[in-house]
């Protein structure tokens, strides 16, 4: 058991969580169909994004505080936020979890960044481990825990995901439509407190060559696809497995509508002036 860095615990309420994400199920029994469907109400309910580095405000590792802004205040957040609560919710229901670091891929230098930057959860089930995470966002957003067997396809509505281990490490891929493969990051199954992700967390939101600083970014999945806003370009796209390819709808979004669309679509209000951001580097929907 992963002990999670909180400065204070009496205004935190599972059952408050459990209302922000739509979960009205009992929770009394850790099993995967539990677990499977709070991961899933979570991704369609809270976004992933980076939006406080772009209104002047600082991320954190504070559990408490990443609560009152998820739950309480109705953000999102990236995956030490997301992640991290949800490492919260997996101790509050009596799962046996691990926090992991992984490295994520570098696809313009085809390897993986040299320092832990993704905080995963390892969660334990029956003797089985799973690998849980609600927060990578856009179109490689799992719905649902990937059990940890090497060389699986694991198919989802998002494409097939497939864990890969050769013996020190584990490596994440994903196959979307056209069978396009993308490697996602990589992590071994050292545990990890959430201070571990302390100087890369400040790193993210403080590098002018960090993707988070170059790039504002909010999606959220839904069920039939996600919803993204990247700088100011509006995507909403639709699965369509059965043809292999996937409908998209983009747009761009006039500073004055921008608040408005983050209300609609994400749910999200901001409290500071948001500045959009996109710069230098494609991101890959």
């Amino acid at each position: 058991m992963t002990l999670l860095q909180t400065s204070s615990r009496s205004r935190m309420d599972l059952k408050e969580y459990f209302n922000r994400i739509g979960f009205t199920g009992r929770y009394d029994k850790a099993d995967l169909d539990t677990l499977s469907t709070i991961h899933k109400l979570h991704v369609m309910n809270i976004p992933y994004e980076n939006l406080s580095i772009h209104c002047g405000e600082k991320n954190t590792i504070d559990l408490s505080i990443i609560y009152d802004k998820i739950v309480k205040s109705s953000r999102g957040g990236w995956c030490c936020e997301n992640n991290l609560l949800f490492s919260w919710v997996l101790r509050e229901m009596g799962y046996k979890y691990t926090i992991l670091g992984s490295k994520g891929f570098n696809k313009f230098k085809n390897d993986f960044y040299p320092v832990d930057s993704h905080l995963i959860n390892l969660v334990e089930i029956d003797g089985k481990p799973y690998i849980a995470d609600v927060s990578y966002g856009v179109s490689c957003q799992m719905w649902y825990p990937l059990e940890m067997i090497s060389g699986k396809d694991q198919p989802q509505p998002p494409g097939v995901f497939r864990l890969l281990n050769d013996g020190m490490r584990w490596v994440l891929e994903k196959t979307g439509r056209k069978h396009v493969l993308k490697t996602m990051y990589c992590f071994t199954l050292t545990p990890r407190r959430a201070d571990h992700f302390l100087e890369t967390s400040e790193c993210l939101q403080t590098s002018p060559d960090s993707q988070f600083v170059l790039k504002s970014i909010c999606s959220l999945q839904t069920p039939t696809g996600f919803r993204a806003l990247i700088g100011r370009t509006f995507s909403e796209i639709t699965f369509n497995p059965k043809e292999d390819f996937d409908f998209m709808d983009m747009k761009e979004i006039p500073d004055s509508e921008i608040e408005a669309l983050l209300r609609e679509k994400f749910n999200v209000v901001l409290v500071n002036k948001f500045s959009p951001k996109n710069d230098k580097v494609h991101h890959c929907m």
